[in-house]
């Protein structure tokens, strides 16, 4: 009796620590073999997606954009997405169908949340599993991406090219429109984050999801790709009125498979242009 009131105890404590009041602390998932960093000719530049699921309001939040900050000093492979939720100036109304994808059934989203590749849990603590996330970018994909985009006025063009360097079939666009250089509050419930200062005032929220551009778990792209093969995708929208400087605004664009695994994902802000990430 005593052993299974420890483990209670113990099960308590995660919980209490991972997440914010109210949340669930998911650890099922298994991760992905790492990228062999030998390049192959004609293969592109692998990059990971984050896709943090958070609010200024969760004072626990801060552990995994700490975990995120600390990717972005191991690696330049790694595209990043703030999705919030909540009572918050920032909460994304199109939250429902990516809740249903990694919570089905749940009715109340638990922060903090982060997927890698849209599907993979980053295992708690985030802070200590930094190298998963590093380990899933290398050189070596099927598939690279490059987007454009000009601006004029409050009227967006964007254009997504995808090039494959193996055969695929049944694959799906994602894009978001992002906004970077936000200043509010952040809640930081751990005293050894960000000096311990809760609230952090004026904290900087980048990667803010504003809107979705196709269907928020992809558009379809077809039915088979051959090796070799080019596709491409334009689109032309409005500035979102919820942007707050258009300037800021950044484009993130990912391909997921039949599993809504995302195999490839390639970043870019407004009003400029990018190449193909092709080995030579």
């Amino acid at each position: 009796m005593k052993n299974i009131k420890k483990c209670l105890t113990f099960i308590a404590l995660i919980a209490l620590f991972s997440s914010c009041s109210d949340t669930i602390v998911n650890v099922g998932a298994e991760n992905e073999a790492p990228q062999n960093d030998s390049i192959t000719s004609g293969y592109f530049t692998k990059r990971v997606l984050i896709e943090d699921y958070t609010g200024t309001w969760c004072g626990n939040c801060t552990r995994v954009a700490l975990a995120i900050e600390r990717v972005l000093e191991k690696t330049d492979r790694a595209e990043i997405v703030a999705i919030h939720n909540g009572d918050d100036p920032y909460h994304f109304d199109g939250i429902a169908p990516l809740r249903n994808l990694i919570y089905p059934g749940l009715a109340d989203l638990p922060l903090p949340t982060s997927r890698l590749n849209r599907t993979v849990v980053w295992k708690f603590p985030e802070t200590s599993n930094v190298k998963q996330a590093v380990d899933l970018t290398g050189y070596n994909c099927g598939l690279g991406l490059a987007v454009n985009s000009t601006m004029t006025g409050q009227n967006i063009n964007l254009n997504v090219k995808v090039k494959f360097a193996e055969d695929y079939q049944n694959l799906k666009l994602v894009v978001y429109l992002l906004e970077d250089n936000l200043n509010y509050f952040q809640v930081n419930y751990t005293s050894s984050y960000y000096g311990g200062i809760d609230p952090i005032p004026n904290y900087e929220h980048d990667n803010v999801v504003r809107s979705t551009i196709t269907n928020i778990l992809g558009d379809e792209m077809g039915t088979t790709f051959a090796a070799g093969s080019t596709f491409e995708r334009s689109f032309s929208v409005a500035v979102p009125s919820s942007v707050e400087n258009a300037s800021n605004i950044r484009f993130v664009a990912f391909v997921v498979g039949d599993d809504n695994k995302a195999i490839n994902t390639r970043s870019n802000t407004v009003n400029q242009s990018q190449e193909l990430e092709q080995n030579p």
